[in-house]
């Protein structure tokens, strides 16, 4: 009832975006979380290629909203950009959805480069939909409703917080839905359908966010913005202009004093004096604080990478292992591996409200502190559990090998999987969560942006990472005669388990040093 009452509080608008980010990421993972199959089974691609073609994708969507969020807050309004997205985002699925249902009619290579295409306009919409979307929504808490920020400490902004909660939940129930029905209708019915779904569920979010455009609250100060991408550029000129002049003062100091006594010093604009060698010095000082932000959280942030490759995994090598598993459930139906992905959101859904009220209160208990862990310890928690999952991966494929035989390759049950999944699930309520508050808090006020995008780096350059390792395991591990492939199509010969070794043992060593950096700060501090 409590959580009745608090979405009811919401106004109109929120809860319409909140419902249609909840579309959107049914949309995504609907054609994401089966996509490898798609192009192994359709495609003919090899499992490799098909790993690093999601690899190399997934990083690609995720890096690109770093480039298109300075340009939304400095040049362009988040409604229109939303829209333009959106339509991209729209006709990046046709093109999908024509390439699925036109596979037969065309060749091998126009295929290639249509699917290519189309999954690239995808990224390019998504790439100014989602974070202008999040934005957006945020835009609607009435302002007579907002609360002071954190400086006030008497007070908490429960407004804000119950929308991000509700954004939260609405995003995952929209990932619920997406990996648990698409991949069923997919590998069941064909793939035209089971993109089609998608694009058609695209084209109603859109309908429903223009519907709600008398309703929507389109006051954006941007006076907060303060065209950070332009000030970014401006302080790289004026760096490079003292350098220059400099050294021309060097040379010819009289002439310098003569130009300086004919230039003004200030520029009078419309509403204020600005000096131009205050701001030149405020523009340079800003460039030099962001460098020195980044270079100061660089250390672990890279820690942070081989936690992002191992989630790459369940949308990739996680349905590869789970294929060559038992399957069936009664005497027809066989379980699409994609659709054990939705553990992973259940896990979160289910045991996120377990952290706070039981787990955070036994850490009190134990540890003795009224804060508990430390966002560091909280992050350590979810690196040292997604190890856990690898080595039970591994063990999992061990088992699998040695219970496959030349005549009979399923002889595993496929809910062997699940251990791994839910544990990935776990380890994304402690590490994820942590990041997101950790790199939002080590940035100054004026960076907080620049502190989300360290964070949602981690998994794109990750996922360019995931891509990178496939190619060098492949090369190092294929003989002359292409045997000893870890990735062999024949899930025969392949051997993921060293694979998820490997990651195990990589993640490990990122946790040590990661460990290490957190006393080193903590030394210094």
């Amino acid at each position: 009832m409590a959580g009745e009452k608090s979405f009811q509080s919401l106004n109109k608008p929120c809860v319409l975006l909140i419902v249609i980010a909840g579309v959107e990421r049914f949309v995504f993972k609907g054609v994401a979380s089966n996509l490898v199959i798609y192009l192994i089974d359709v495609m003919n691609m090899s499992s490799s290629s098909a790993a690093r073609t999601v690899n190399s994708w997934c990083g690609f969507t995720s890096m690109l909203p770093l480039l298109v969020a300075p340009l939304v807050d400095s040049y362009w309004n988040r409604y229109s950009t939303i829209l333009a997205s959106s339509f991209l985002y729209l006709v990046g699925l046709l093109a999908l959805t024509s390439t699925a249902l036109n596979k037969s009619n065309s060749s091998s290579s126009s295929s290639s480069s249509s699917l290519f295409w189309s999954l690239y306009l995808i990224s390019l919409g998504q790439g100014g939909y989602n974070p202008s979307l999040q934005a957006f929504g945020a835009d609607q808490i009435d302002k007579e409703d907002e609360l002071p920020t954190k400086a006030d400490t008497d007070k908490s902004p429960e407004k804000k917080s119950m929308f991000f909660k509700w954004w939260y939940f609405g995003i995952c129930s929209g990932s619920l839905i997406g990996v648990s029905i698409m991949p069923n209708i997919q590998d069941t019915v064909g793939w035209g359908l089971g993109f089609a779904m998608p694009t058609m569920a695209m084209a109603v979010s859109i309908v429903m966010f223009s519907c709600g455009s008398r309703f929507y609250s389109y006051s954006h100060d941007r006076s907060n913005d303060v065209r950070s991408l332009e000030k970014v550029v401006q302080a790289i000129k004026c760096s490079v202009s003292k350098f220059v002049h400099s050294k021309t003062e060097e040379k010819k100091p009289g002439l310098v004093d003569l130009e300086l006594e004919e230039k003004p010093l200030c520029l009078k604009g419309e509403n204020e004096t600005v000096c131009l060698v205050d701001e030149r010095s405020n523009n340079s000082n800003h460039l030099v604080k962001i460098v020195k932000v980044v270079v100061s959280l660089l250390p672990i942030w890279t820690t942070l990478l081989m936690f992002a490759v191992i989630f790459q995994q369940p949308a990739t090598f996680f349905i590869k292992q789970g294929m060559a598993m038992k399957r069936n459930v009664g005497d027809s139906y066989k379980i699409p591996p994609a659709t054990l992905q939705s553990a992973i959101t259940i896990s979160i859904i289910l045991l996120m409200p377990f952290y706070d009220t039981i787990f955070i209160p036994l850490t009190k208990l134990i540890l003795r502190n009224e804060n508990g862990i430390t966002t560091m310890q909280r992050i350590a928690i979810g690196m040292f559990l997604s190890v856990i999952a690898m080595i039970f991966a591994a063990t999992v494929e061990m088992k699998r090998l040695q219970t496959s035989t030349e005549s009979e390759l399923e002889t595993l049950s496929i809910f062997w999987l699940l251990p791994q999944y839910i544990l990935l699930g776990i380890s994304d309520i402690f590490t994820v969560v942590g990041m997101q508050e950790f790199f939002y808090s080590a940035v100054p006020e004026g960076m907080k942006t620049m502190g989300i995008a360290l964070y949602t780096s981690v998994f794109g350059v990750g996922s360019f990472l995931s891509a990178l390792l496939v190619y060098l395991v492949e090369h190092f591990s294929s003989s002359e005669g292409g045997k000893g492939n870890w990735f062999s199509d024949d899930m025969r010969e392949a051997r993921l388990d060293k694979y998820y070794w490997l990651l195990a043992v990589t993640s490990a060593l990122s946790l040590v040093i990661f460990v290490l950096l957190c006393t080193l700060q903590k030394a210094k501090s």
